[in-house]
This record gives C-alpha cells, structure tokens and sequence, in this order.
C-alpha cells in the first residue's frame, strides 16, 4: 500500500480512510488513484475551468470520525465497551433474531412476596424481587420446551439437559456482565433468589471467578426496575434464546370469579419479552414456551415454594 501512495504521488493527508479508527485501507488508496485519473481525464468547462469529476470516491466518501471539541467531553471506550459492542455485533450477524412478548399477571406472585417480605427480608438479608419467580418458572416451562435451552455447534443444534442460567448484571451503567447459577433446574425458589443476589452482589464487586462467567445455556435481563414496558434484547452467543422481564405496574384487569361472573379488579402486570435465533425453531414453538411460563408465575404454589 505504501509502494502505491508512492507511486501516484498522493497526499495521504487528503484520503479519508474507512478502516477501524480512520485507518486507511488499500480500497481507500485505490480510490484515491481513481480520483486522480478521472479529473486528470475531465473535459474542460466552458470557462475554462477543469470540470468537477464525478469519482467513486466522491459519490461514496465515508462519514467523517467525529472529533470532541470545546462544548464536547470525551470517554474513552473502555475494554468492557468494546467486548460487548463486539458479543453483541457478531450475535446480530450470526442469529436470525425474532422476538414475542407476553403479558403476564403477577398477581399469585405479588400475594406471596407482599404476605413474607418481612420475614424473608429478615431471614435472607436481601428483598425479594419478581427475578426470582421469572427464573423458577423459566426453569420448569423448558423442561416442556427444551430448544430453547441450546446452543449452536457446527451444523447442529445442542439441546443442554441441564439449565445453567444466566442473570444479566448491570454495572451501574458502565457495562453489562452475565453471571450464570450453575444447574438452576435443580434449584426451588429460595435457593434461586440466594444465588441471584450473590451473584450480583459479587458481579458488582469484581469477585466472580472465571468459572462464574461462562457455560451458560439460557439468559434473563431485567430492566424492568426501571419501568420499561417492552425490551427486545440480542441473544447471548452460542444459546438461542434470552427472556427480558420487563416493569410490572398495577392495572385494571377483568377478574373470572369461580361462579363464571366477571369483575374489575387492579392487578400487577408485566411483559415478559423472548429473544430467540428462528435458525433452532419457530414462532408457534416460542409461543408456546412463553405461554408456558406465563401460566406457571400465575398459578404455581408459590407459598409452598418460600417454604
């Protein structure tokens, strides 16, 4: 490349480069020699003037890399940054992403943790949140539906008879990391909720092992402590599915009394939102799974599952 910029005599102050971080590539000097030939070659205009040549380059100039100026403030793109941005680029490149959301009433649920908040609170040293209850049911809805608990080898799909699920960590908005509970299937609920708080707790304090970070088959992300209402996250490489649990709010919704009668009563309700790579099977298949899990948060024993 360096021999051609010699050659043609070029100013490679004037190539806008197109690679990573404006480097520039062989194509970027290539057109540049281009360019050169094609206003060498323009007729004159009627004034005299050379004509303004219509190049390739002109027609197809990259958009300048932005530089921070006075009124701007500069943050460098830490490594975390640049391993998500890269996880996350390949993930859309590699799975053919489709997504489905389900309402869910979370009013069984909402029963049991306002009835032992107090005494779990007090028991466990940590609140308990509707994560836990999404992830025990998670768990059992893919013992029905287990191709969503797989991963992509070469030209097969791996089902995983074992769940090791992983709870997408935020790190007070400096980046994302997603610890895995190691055979979650076996788990009931109390023991889920320890290991989602430990698990944070330790993401967050930089105490994970290696180990912790890796071999997950299924993920979770929970924004919705922060009220969002429908999240579409991309899929965690190699697995083919993530759920986002999105903000429950209370709402009004009809209520089937045992006698059939009808009634209007104020329920908690959320959106549970599945990612999945329509590669490893399709929409009814999904539907399916998320009816599942919404069925086991709205009526499961949740009672007998603290005790």
């Amino acid at each position: 490349m360096r021999k051609l910029v010699n050659e043609n005599d070029l100013d490679v102050d004037a190539i806008a480069g197109t690679g990573p971080g404006g480097r520039i590539t062989r194509d970027d000097v290539l057109d540049a020699i281009d360019a050169g030939s094609a206003a060498k070659q323009a007729p004159a205009a009627s004034d005299g003037a050379p004509a303004p040549a219509a190049s390739s380059a002109s027609k197809s100039a990259p958009t300048p890399t932005p530089r921070a100026g006075e009124r701007d403030t500069a943050v460098p793109n830490t490594r975390i940054r640049k391993a998500t941005a890269e996880h996350m680029r390949r993930s859309v490149d590699t799975s053919a992403h489709v997504y489905a959301s389900i309402e869910v009433d979370f009013e069984a649920v909402d029963r049991v943790r306002r009835a032992q908040k107090e005494d779990f609170k007090a028991d466990e040293g940590f609140s308990l949140t509707y994560l836990p209850f999404v992830a025990r049911a998670v768990v059992d809805a893919i013992r029905e539906y287990p191709e969503v608990n797989a991963s992509f080898g070469a030209d097969e799909l791996i089902i995983h008879n074992y769940v090791n699920l992983g709870i997408a960590v935020d790190l007070d908005f400096k980046g994302l990391l997603v610890p895995v509970i190691a055979d979650a299937d076996g788990m009931r609920l109390r023991a889920i909720a320890r290991s989602v708080s430990d698990l944070a707790a330790r993401t967050r304090s930089k105490k994970l092992s290696p180990d912790e970070l890796s071999g997950g088959t299924f993920t979770i992300t929970n924004p919705g402590p922060f009220g969002t209402t429908m999240t579409m996250p991309i899929i965690n490489q190699p697995q083919v599915a993530i759920l986002s649990t999105d903000g429950v709010k209370r709402r009004p919704v009809v209520v089937e009394a045992s006698d059939g009668s009808e009634a209007i009563g104020i329920h908690p309700l959320g959106n549970l939102t599945l990612t999945w790579d329509h590669r490893a099977f399709d929409g009814a298949y999904a539907a399916a799974f998320l009816k599942r899990t919404k069925d086991l948060l709205e009526t499961m024993d949740w009672d007998q599952e603290l005790s």
